[in-house]
């Protein structure tokens, strides 16, 4: 196709409206086309990365294969286009400014004064232009996170400016906005989009395309005066109105043709609109299913899903894959008791043990791993939740009363997990777990053979505590068998009962990895054990 070409997906009125959504779609469209696509996401926020923010702010932490904690945009990226992305997919303004003050800390710029431009906006421009200049796409789609008019996202603001200016017909500028309707008037309102374009062009920057969010259709004439009063043009106005899943908003742009305006824009030949016949399946499938599975999710963050977005969707693609309804119990972990978990968990067909960090509701899922062992209902348990079916294991089959993990117990006499050798003089909390995808020897007879029917896999990780080897013995012994093994350091990978239905642990995160076109071998397997109970 020849040089690289840069998509900039802006956001205005308000936050939240899925610019993540929209860029996975656009990118979707163009990759059907045939063309090479990545979709990178710019943080305007200064921490250098999500790792180290609560899950309250930020929802999710999601894993690159090269061991980035990145934001949860790139699970979308990685689900709608089965890429993998890596750390140059996610750039945040702490990762921008540090490389900036390290090189002058160098003398890379031999005295002069560092200032926002041309510094700054240099170096996010080098970072755009990275992946494009390395890996040769076709397109390079780059979303801007926050809200056109906060203060920390002028400097992208102004790389993109002096960026389409540089690049001419190969830069294309999308902008999502908002169109509210006012209940007490009936009617939907331009003026906060009209005023989030003019607060783009006052810094310089005219979008090509316009995507308004709405929950209400909007009419024709309605989208005529948008165009008119942005200066874009009336087939470059489209509408993104709310759907029963995300994963039909690629047809909803198709539909209105805006893969064919990006190509029309960028000079590009249109041809024919691609058939999208595995999607448009996965979607038939998913509108067809009529019976439900109803999966519990046992966490303490039950309340935020964004925090379980990768387990959600992983749930939800294996749910259409085995033909049913997804429907999820959420039961706060920090609430389960002996008392209360029969009431629970009793009418669920299976439970996702959740990852996470830290003593707060550990002990509820101790007592949901309990419940689903004696009473034999498929159990997936994810990272902590694998170290608390372990923990689980060892007090009340192994009888020792008080095993525990050294994150939650560092005097425990029993310390079944413990802190990994390498981590034991970390004092940084940033970027310093293990991270990324690490290589997994699978025992053949076992479950989770059966589901990946391959030997050797690699799976993504996000952890400091591990499997105390010094148990695995005993717990072999007892029923808990070790199933998957990393090879270069023995580390404990998988867990499983072989005597119940599907009770199985990893210490890795599988959901990473799990697309709409390509589902997780696990999570199908989980699902069928739940549908057959």
């Amino acid at each position: 196709m020849g040089e690289t070409k840069y998509i900039f997906v802006t956001g205005g009125v308000a936050s939240s409206l899925g610019k993540g959504i929209i860029s996975s779609s656009i990118g979707k469209l163009l990759q059907a086309r045939g063309y090479s696509v990545t979709i990178q996401k710019f943080d305007p926020y200064i921490n250098i990365d999500p790792g180290t923010l609560n899950p309250y702010e930020h929802g999710e932490c999601y894993v690159t294969v090269d061991g980035h904690e990145a934001d949860l945009d790139l699970g979308h990226y990685e689900r709608f286009l089965s890429i993998q992305t890596t750390k140059a997919n996610n750039i945040t303004t702490g990762r921008v400014y540090k490389s900036v003050i390290d090189k002058e800390r160098r003398g890379d710029f031999l005295g002069k004064t560092v200032q926002v431009v041309p510094h700054i906006t240099d170096e996010i421009k080098r970072n755009v232009k990275f992946l494009g200049s390395k890996y040769k796409f076709d397109f390079v789609i780059t979303e801007i996170g926050g809200t056109v008019g906060d203060i920390e996202s002028l400097p992208y603001m102004e790389s993109i400016r002096q960026l389409k200016w540089e690049l001419g017909p190969r830069a294309l500028s999308v902008h999502l906005t908002y169109v509210p309707f006012l209940a007490a008037a009936k009617e939907l309102k331009t003026k906060p989009t009209q005023h989030s374009v003019k607060e783009l062009q006052s810094l310089g920057v005219q979008p090509d395309i316009l995507v308004l969010r709405s929950e209400h259709d909007l009419s024709a004439d309605l989208r005529k005066k948008v165009a008119l009063f942005c200066n874009v043009e009336e087939s470059a106005v489209v509408q993104s109105m709310d759907v029963p899943t995300i994963y039909e908003v690629p047809l909803m742009m198709q539909r209105q043709g805006l893969d064919k305006t990006i190509l029309r824009k960028m000079g590009l030949p249109i041809g024919e609109d691609p058939a999208l016949k595995p999607w448009k399946e996965f979607l038939n499938r998913r509108s067809n299913a009529t019976e439900e599975v109803t999966i519990a999710l046992v966490g303490k963050y039950v309340e935020l899903q964004d925090a379980y977005k990768s387990i959600l969707e992983s749930l939800l693609q294996a749910a259409t894959y085995n033909d049913r309804k997804l429907k999820i119990e959420y039961v706060q972990s920090e609430q389960l008791t002996d008392e209360n978990v029969a009431e629970k968990l009793s009418k669920v067909d299976g439970m996702v043990i959740c990852p996470g960090f830290g003593s707060r509701g550990v002990e509820g899922k101790f007592v949901a791993a309990k419940y689903a062992r004696e009473n034999d209902i498929p159990t997936f348990g994810i990272c902590l939740g694998m170290q608390c079916m372990s923990i689980e294991f060892a007090r009340n089959v192994l009888g020792l009363e008080k095993a525990n993990s050294i994150e939650m117990d560092e005097k425990t006499p029993y310390n079944v997990i413990d802190i990994m050798e390498e981590q034991k003089a970390v004092t940084n909390l940033g970027g310093t777990m293990r991270l990324g995808a690490y290589e997994c020897v699978i025992n053949k007879a076992s479950k989770v053979y059966e589901a990946y029917k391959e030997e050797h896999i690699q799976e993504r990780h996000r952890h400091r505590y591990e499997f105390n080897n010094n148990y695995r013995e005993k717990f072999e012994e007892a029923g808990m068998k070790c199933v998957g093994i990393n090879p270069e350091s023995d580390l404990v990978e998988i867990v499983e009962i072989p005597e119940l239905r599907w009770y199985i642990g990893t210490q890795f995160h599988p959901e990473y990895s799990s697309t709409v076109l390509k589902p997780h071998p696990l999570f199908l397997s989980f699902i069928k054990a739940a549908i057959n109970k």
